[in-house]
């Protein structure tokens, strides 16, 4: 079995994604049999493994992503004929299938109804809480939404994909301190998530607008620019990190700049002083030098480089190209 298998689809891999439910077929049919035991003595299979149920699910999530419904419905009917339709897991499944397949707003209503039907009868239904966090908000029903995920942190605060959620929502309406709050949540949970770090610098980075003093905003920045160092110091050569270490660096060296007093604000108890002007912009220098690493390789097609997504390559050239301006002037 393919080892790519075994790992979920993500957002940001397209290419990853389509490739992997291209061979939904090939798998399904090999994982067919004319005869099948009945549970419970199908365990005792030599068919019956870990593996081939993260691979089928996988499988489903991709095909659901890719537009393939049929072999979607062909792997998650045999999800539910292993584990049944009272598994939590399941319902969820299932209903994350009748929200891709939904052509109407009816259609989403009536998903969003079937899910409020099973939480009156099993409010610790975690899996469907969560499905319905996401139809709400899909749905446009922002306050309801936020409501139902503030609720669901409530009942399980250790759920770094809710506060992830959450933290979406807040920085949608604007409300950056709260999302800077969830994001904090999650990174008590997973210390060592690179992409979460840098999320927390790309909040960091935005909050900064809505500052009104340079010292407030050079501080905005300055742990902008941290958490960006925190993300590629956990994973070398992550474009989106280094991104954000030019785009922090660079306007902080802005704020340093032009704020005479910057530098002499009065810092709370336990805030980390300002950086240097000298420090920032070396940062500066290796984000720039490290991007443009990246877009010449990935350019140029070398082996292990190609993990990239496409649109962070054309924002990252952008951003270069930019720089390129900015030194002929």
């Amino acid at each position: 079995m393919s080892t790519a298998l075994l790992e979920p689809p993500t957002r940001d891999r397209p290419q990853a994604t389509l490739k992997l439910s291209q061979s939904a077929p090939n798998f399904i049919k090999s994982q067919t049999s004319t005869f099948q035991l009945p549970y419970p003595l199908s365990l005792f299979s030599n068919s019956e493994s870990l593996e081939k149920w993260s691979a089928t699910e996988n499988l489903f999530l991709a095909t659901l992503r890719s537009g393939d419904n049929d072999s979607a419905y062909a792997l998650l009917e045999s999800l539910t004929d292993r584990f049944g339709l009272e598994n939590e897991r399941i319902a969820a499944l299932r209903g994350l299938w009748a929200e891709a397949t939904a052509k109407t707003p009816q259609e989403l209503i009536d998903v969003l109804k079937n899910y409020e039907e099973i939480l009156k009868e099993d409010p610790s239904n975690f899996a469907i809480r969560k499905r319905r966090c996401a139809v709400l908000r899909s749905m446009g029903q922002t306050e309801q939404a936020l409501n139902a995920l503030t609720n669901f942190v409530d009942t399980s605060p250790t759920d770094a994909e809710a506060w992830s959620e959450l933290g979406d929502l807040y920085v949608e309406l604007g409300m950056y301190e709260q999302a800077i709050f969830c994001l904090e949540e999650v990174l008590v949970l997973m210390p060592n998530a690179w992409n979460m770090q840098a999320k927390m610098g790309e909040v960091l980075y935005v909050s900064a607008n809505q500052k009104q003093e340079s010292g407030e905003v050079a501080r905005s920045l300055s742990e902008s620019m941290r958490r960006f160092c925190r993300s590629i110091e956990l994973c070398d050569d992550y474009l989106r990190g280094y991104f954000g270490l030019k785009i922090s660096t660079t306007r902080l060296l802005d704020v340093l700049g032009t704020g005479k007093n910057v530098q002499s604000t009065t810092l709370a108890d336990g805030e980390l002083a300002l950086p240097k002007v000298e420090s920032v912009r070396k940062l500066n220098q290796v984000a720039t030098a490290k991007l443009a690493e990246i877009v010449r390789r990935v350019g140029a097609g070398e082996k292990g480089w190609d993990g990239y997504s496409e649109a962070e390559i054309a924002a990252a050239k952008e951003l270069l190209a930019r720089e390129t301006q900015k030194i002929e002037r």
